[in-house]
């Protein structure tokens, strides 16, 4: 997925830039509105979301917003400072889809990042049972088994295999993970809370939790489930 971010101010565009790559995002950094329009005029059909600020030096993200909404049904959501949050009203009347007030924690803004994306994407049919070596996820009944026999997990142990069931194959680092968490059960999860959960995790489901082959560790990118 990938991210238009315009902001002027490069200590914060540099610091949004790193963060969301870090989650797993692709971006593309402007600082004004030429080079935006520039950007959306040339490759707005590979553009997943917009994050504008408000006030930019050749112009606003009004008029960014409105080129866009014109051309791609794609959200939009506006960065603002706290004197600008009154005038947020028209932006969300040209379409925009959310808006954060700066100065913003980055993990409320990938929430927020998130929570609109969901709401762009095309309903699908839930598995209701996922396999992962010999552990079976039955989300109709919301049980777990291993070789047959239930697993007893706790609310939070099921969310986390849950999250990896519906990511077989695929690499999630740690904030992805818990981010994920931090959504489905709106608490904060801490980096320390989630590395305990995942060893309660194999000791429950790994044949041999010290060598685990079902939630294996990939080596300074996070955690990987299946093929």
């Amino acid at each position: 997925m990938k991210i238009l971010v315009v902001e002027d101010d490069k200590t914060i565009a540099t610091g949004l830039e790193y963060s969301l790559q870090q989650d797993g995002f692709s971006t593309i950094l402007c600082h004004d509105v030429a080079s935006a329009q520039k950007e959306l005029s040339e490759g707005i059909e590979q553009i997943t979301l917009c994050l504008f600020d408000l006030s930019l030096p050749d112009g606003s993200g009004y008029e960014l917003c409105k080129l866009v909404k014109e051309r791609r049904d794609i959200p939009v959501i506006f960065l603002t400072a706290i004197d600008d949050e009154v005038n947020v009203v028209m932006g969300l009347d040209m379409g925009a889809d959310d808006y954060i007030t700066k100065p913003f924690r980055i993990r409320e803004l990938l929430s927020r990042i998130k929570s609109v994306l969901r709401r762009y994407q095309k309903p699908f049919q839930a598995k209701t049972i996922m396999d992962i070596g010999n552990v079976r996820i039955n989300t109709m009944e919301g049980t777990v088994s291993k070789n047959g026999a239930e697993i007893l997990l706790t609310a939070l142990e099921y969310r986390l295999l849950l999250i990896f069931g519906n990511h077989i194959g695929q690499v999630l680092t740690r904030n992805q993970l818990l981010e994920q968490i931090w959504d489905v059960a709106g608490d904060f999860v801490n980096d320390n809370t989630l590395t305990v959960y995942i060893k309660r995790l194999r000791e429950k489901l790994e044949d041999d939790p010290q060598s685990p082959t079902l939630i294996k560790t990939v080596r300074g990118l996070g955690y990987k489930v299946g093929d």
